[in-house]
């Protein structure tokens, strides 16, 4: 789906991704490479494949946009190194031309020297473009001109059908002062989202980006 938002056109991808075609970035939120195999070590039985879908889905949106920027909007890692990232290490490979940006989390622990290994460059606490401020925690932005795109809640959707049965989605939220971005993993909770009549929810279903 395409929408404008403060004069750009945005592109809102049901894999839970947000394209900026003026800019050419890919932007992603809560990526949590890590998280599963994080819970394996704990003893908490989680499929070993997580990490493998994400990056594939990941794969996919960098081959449909072709973007010279990938940005994660935060907690692109889950605390310390562990399997998954040494995975993710190997794929980065393959992108070696596409510059991958980091606004860091509250996750995101690794040292300098582990990001520079793995080429990516790191801003704390938000990087800005265009209108947009991207930040990960909490609607706040440096420069009060521009509008603040953040993460971290997991936002999602509660949708009440004809039958009353209530389905929730995962969703885009764009509102008057801030916006959302989903979480990319599939390895996360959803935290509903109560929009005011101005503003602007998107819900991701199994086919597609649809307003609510």
């Amino acid at each position: 789906m395409t929408i404008t938002s403060h004069g750009e056109e945005l592109i809102l991808d049901k894999e839970r991704a947000l394209y900026l075609p003026q800019h050419q970035l890919l932007a992603i939120s809560d990526l949590h490479i890590g998280k599963s195999a994080h819970f394996r070590k704990a003893g908490v039985q989680v499929p070993s494949t997580i990490a493998q879908n994400d990056l594939q889905r990941l794969s996919l949106l960098i081959d449909k946009y072709n973007p010279k920027m990938l940005l994660v909007n935060g907690d692109m890692f889950h605390h310390g190194l562990n399997t998954d990232i040494d995975e993710f290490y190997e794929w980065r490979k393959r992108y070696q031309e596409l510059n991958f940006i980091l606004v860091k989390g509250n996750h995101d622990r690794l040292s300098k020297a582990d990001y520079n290994k793995m080429s990516i460059e790191i801003h704390e606490p938000s990087f800005c473009l265009g209108p947009f401020c991207f930040i990960h925690d909490a609607p706040q932005c440096t420069e009060e001109e521009l509008y603040p795109i953040s993460g971290h809640i997991h936002p999602g959707v509660t949708i009440v059908g004809k039958a009353k049965q209530r389905l929730k989605f995962p969703c885009f939220y764009f509102g008057n002062d801030y916006a959302v971005l989903p979480a990319f993993s599939a390895f996360t909770g959803l935290y509903n989202i109560y929009p005011k009549n101005s503003e602007r929810i998107f819900a991701i279903t199994p086919k597609n980006v649809v307003q609510v």
